[in-house]
């Protein structure tokens, strides 16, 4: 089946749109030896059913030579000229409208009847319609162009057709070369009409016939001396460019063989580019025998092969390798390379190729990224393998830090096999960019569970932060907060039974607590990090509880340092105030100045030390501005000259000092609760005095008016002091409304306010604060457990990120301190990292029996859960042994069933003495396989 010359408008609309590519048509030969497209018989309807009219098919006896049988190209990318730009020009000449309406329809017998009426007329008829120019005048402005337009196309429009062709010559043979009217053309020039006549862009006839992809219109203008080598106005493209673009061979072929220039435009977009682009693979193998040029002289400037590659044309890729193409040219500012196109394309085959030929996958492009950051950015993991395989860096970095781990986790689609194709390559985990964002931290930001337990699985630090400080724990629990329960699944993992039986003496069980550490400089990172995140109810996991009983035990050494500490300088300090301020004692006190100065300097020191380790959370702790406070207050009562209001600082001083010495004893876990009650009690006191600050101020300025004789009311801030009093129950009744020398002014008013104060103030406000304050004592006490892990968690923490600062690193005594440090450790991998109790063991002493039962009971459940799991499975042959007795009992006499249930019951012994000591050896395996994994990645 051919296509008619009405589809060429369909034919351009298809080929003038997205860059994707499809199977180009397959070409077979007609009965007249001229090419035609063959395509399949869905595709083949719908370009015909919607251009069928009356004029579109020629009828069966009519001439095969009208009909131009193009070939169709791909789809294509781009093209030199869209069909609009080209079919607007074309219109906007003069006579444009009626010619396009005819040459369009000439069809058949109304062709025949036209072509002998244009050779009816003499050459002098055509020779007086010379005055017809192809372009407007260039002086005439918008509205005089548009009269002398109308005006010929009127003119056009009443002639006959064979007036038409005579006297727009032109621009029918513009006309009738894009539509592929070959027996127009071949009139038209017959008749002397230049081969050279351009449209307003400069377009000739050649030009547009190669467009059309019509061969024999082509050899036709190329027989009466078109220039295969022409340019249009703008030096945009030849013949052979647009031939390229189409992907038509023969015209490519026939060019070529007449003299086109196959690196015309060589420095921009040569014939050779637009094949490429146009996935034009016959095409460029044409070209590229003809000699063209596969590389461009200019750098820094797109080559075909960076369009092949970007294309992820194989074929055309080889081509161009074959014949010479440089693999290292980079594109424009984006520094480009063609490997870089291929692996962001994603295609495999096109990588081995470039590598093949010699691409350093380690170039970079202008944001630093290699060809394996795009690769996993495209989600190809045959393009990763082809990569890692020619030995590229799998922990490459950009110009953010960011390796192609962070790449791949990007994307949820593929992300899981791209991340464990980076891991076995020896991609690190844990490698954060210059924000401080790990690949953990973007899986949890794209929510991709699978990913983030990939990752978790392949060793990520939940514990990671980013410059702002936030966790990877943070994101998880935030974006996919199904993954934290089988995270902390992880720990019921790590309690395991490691000899004997359950319920033997000689039981054992093993705690690994590898989990709970991240592998940093501490030990409690992951611990306070789910404190920080709102997940403190997991420190009551018995592999989490134990970790903190014997890390407490190894580092409180250190808390009761700090404790002497603060002791002896509250004991300093208040003897240097009681000495100086209260009995006046000189000597004594001239002999504790020195120590309350040093003591006071080491405090401030180390307040600054704590400082170097982030000013914002430290300013967070109102703690801190406590023990600021206390030094404050001991600098200024320590300058010589004791002055009248040094005695108010004194007097602040020792109150402050005395309460940051019970602080400090609150973080002792015995007392923390009782310290704990007081503080929080305080401060839901205080919220609630300030939301009823309104009503005390009232009264006491109410009282101030009625009660000016009366001392305590006299000044109003001495009155709202003792309005506030009075809120204790210190009335004093008889003496303000009883007493002679100061006798109530305004009786009524005044008693009538007194009972108001006592109904809102003494009796509502006052138990309503009592009983908030036992509400609160209530949920401490109920959360008692949690919180004293909490208080313990935070305070080990603390201790051990001072003890492990990278400060001390320099510190004189560094032998002191790495003596401390190694014994504030609890874990020595890779052989020390798991505690081995048994819990049946009176003597076992080393976890307090609650915890030990708590995960006796742990190991306990999971292997009933085991065995559940596996219906029964361990019990199997226990429960064939009951159901033969079963058949045995019911067979023989009540003589032997006595016998048969002994049997019964040795059989069942043994088939559960034989599934638990399986049970045993499993967990036996598993255990040692962890040991041995661990240690392999430690080595």
């Amino acid at each position: 089946m051919t296509m008619s010359i009405l589809s060429k408008r369909n034919f351009f609309a298809r080929f003038s749109g997205s860059h994707l590519t499809r199977e180009a048509p397959r070409i077979e030969t007609t009965n007249n030896g001229m090419p035609s497209v063959v395509r399949n018989k869905e595709e083949r309807e719908d370009m015909w059913m919607n251009e069928i009219d009356g004029n579109s098919i020629s009828s069966e006896d009519s001439s095969d030579s009208v009909i131009c049988h193009m070939q169709v190209a791909p789809m294509t990318q781009e093209q030199p000229w869209s069909r609009e730009e080209v079919e607007g020009a074309l219109l906007n000449l003069p006579g444009g409208e009626a010619a396009f309406s005819l040459i369009s329809s000439l069809q058949g017998d109304a062709l025949q009847k036209t072509l002998e009426e244009f050779q009816s007329l003499t050459l002098n008829e055509i020779a007086d319609c010379r005055h017809r120019k192809i372009s407007l005048p260039t002086f005439a402005n918008g509205f005089m162009r548009k009269a002398l337009l109308d005006s010929e196309n009127g003119a056009a429009a009443a002639a006959s057709p064979g007036q038409l062709l005579a006297g727009w010559p032109e621009t029918c043979l513009l006309i009738s070369s894009w539509l592929g009217h070959v027996e127009v053309v071949k009139a038209l020039l017959d008749k002397g009409i230049p081969v050279s006549t351009r449209d307003i862009d400069g377009r000739t006839p050649l030009h547009l016939a190669a467009c059309a992809a019509c061969v024999k219109l082509v050899e036709e203008l190329l027989k009466h001396g078109a220039n295969p080598r022409e340019w249009d106005l703008g030096k945009k493209c030849t013949p052979l460019h647009c031939a390229a673009a189409v992907g038509c061979v023969a015209t490519v072929k026939c060019l070529i063989k007449s003299g086109a220039d196959v690196d015309a435009g060589l420095s921009g977009r040569s014939p050779l580019h637009y094949a490429v682009l146009n996935n034009a693979e016959d095409c460029v193998e044409i070209l590229l025998q003809a000699g063209a040029c596969p590389n461009n002289p200019q750098v820094y400037t797109e080559t075909p092969l960076h369009v092949a590659a970007s294309l992820g044309n194989v074929r055309s890729t080889k081509l161009l390798l074959s014949h010479g193409a440089d693999v290292r040219v980079q594109l424009g500012v984006a520094r480009s390379t063609p490997l870089h196109l291929a692996a962001e394309e994603g295609s495999a085959e096109c990588t081995k190729l470039l590598l093949n030929a010699g691409a350093t996958w380690d170039a970079k492009n202008s944001r630093g990224q290699t060809a394996m950051h795009l690769a996993a950015l495209a989600q190809s993991v045959e393009t990763l393998d082809a990569l890692i395989n020619a030995g590229a860096k799998v922990n490459a970095e950009d110009d953010d830090g960011r390796t192609p781990l962070h790449a791949a986790v990007a994307k949820a689609l593929r992300s899981s096999e791209l991340v464990k194709t980076l891991i076995q390559a020896g991609a690190s985990v844990n490698k954060a960019d210059k924000f401080g964002y790990t690949p953990l931290h973007i899986a949890a930001l794209n929510e991709s569970s699978p990913t983030v337990m990939m990752l978790l699985s392949k060793g990520a630090d939940v514990t990671a932060r980013t410059k702002g400080g936030i966790t990877a724990l943070s994101f998880i629990i935030r974006r996919t907060p199904d993954v934290l329960p089988r995270f902390v699944a992880r720990f019921d993992q790590a309690i395991s039974l490691h000899d004997h039986e359950l319920g033997d003496v000689d039981c054992e069980l093993r705690l690994d607590f590898r989990p709970l550490v991240t592998g940093g400089r501490g030990e409690t990172d992951l611990i306070l990090c789910l404190v920080e995140v709102g997940q403190g109810h997991v420190l009551k996991h018995p592999l989490c509880e134990s970790f903190l009983y014997l890390k407490w035990l190894r580092i409180r050494k250190f808390f009761l340092l700090s404790l002497m500490f603060h002791s002896i300088f509250v004991a300093l300090f208040t003897g240097y105030v009681g000495a100086t301020f209260l009995w006046r004692m000189e000597q004594l006190s001239s002999i504790l100045l020195w120590p309350v100065l040093g003591f006071t300097c080491m405090l401030a020191s180390k307040e600054i030390f704590q400082i170097a380790h982030g000013i914002c959370s430290y300013a967070r702790r109102w703690e801190n501005w406590l023990q600021w406070s206390v030094i404050l207050a001991s600098g200024i009562i320590l300058i010589p000259s004791a002055r009248t209001w040094q005695h108010h600082v004194a007097a602040l001083g020792i109150l402050l000092a005395w309460i940051e010495l019970m602080i400090v004893v609150g973080r002792f876990p015995m007392f923390g609760i009782y310290v704990q009650m007081f503080t929080q009690v305080s401060i839901n006191f205080f919220k609630f005095l300030a939301a009823y600050v309104c009503l005390i101020i009232g009264f006491s300025l109410g009282f101030s008016v009625l009660h000016k004789n009366y001392k305590s009311f006299a000044n109003p801030l001495v009155s709202l002091l003792k309005t506030v009093i009075m809120m204790s129950g210190e009335l004093e009744f008889e003496d303000i409304f009883f007493d002679e020398a100061a006798p109530v002014k305004y009786p009524g008013t005044a008693h009538l306010m007194l009972l108001s104060f006592v109904i809102l103030v003494t009796v509502i406000l006052t138990n309503l604060m009592v009983g908030l304050a036992v509400s609160d004592i209530q949920e401490l006490r109920r959360c008692a457990g949690l919180d004293r892990l909490v208080r313990r968690a935070e305070l080990v923490a603390h201790l051990e990120n001072m003890l492990f600062s990278k400060l001390l690193d320099c510190a004189p005594a560094c032998r002191i301190i790495r003596a401390c440090r190694r014994g504030a450790l609890l874990l020595h991998p890779p052989y020390h990292c798991a505690l081995h109790i048994r819990p049946n063991d009176p003597r076992e002493r080393r976890l307090p029996r609650d915890l030990i039962r708590a995960i006796y009971r742990l190991v306990s459940e999971r292997k009933t859960r085991r065995v559940t799991f596996r219906g029964g499975a361990p019990s199997a042959n226990a429960t064939t042994a009951e159901s033969s007795h079963t058949r045995l009992s019911r067979m023989y006499s009540n003589e032997s069933n006595q016998q048969l249930n002994e049997l019964a019951a040795e059989l069942k012994r043994c088939s559960y003495n034989v599934s638990t000591r399986l049970d045993s050896l499993i967990d036996k395996v598993e255990s040692i396989a962890k040991d041995l994994d661990t240690s392999m990645h430690l080595h």
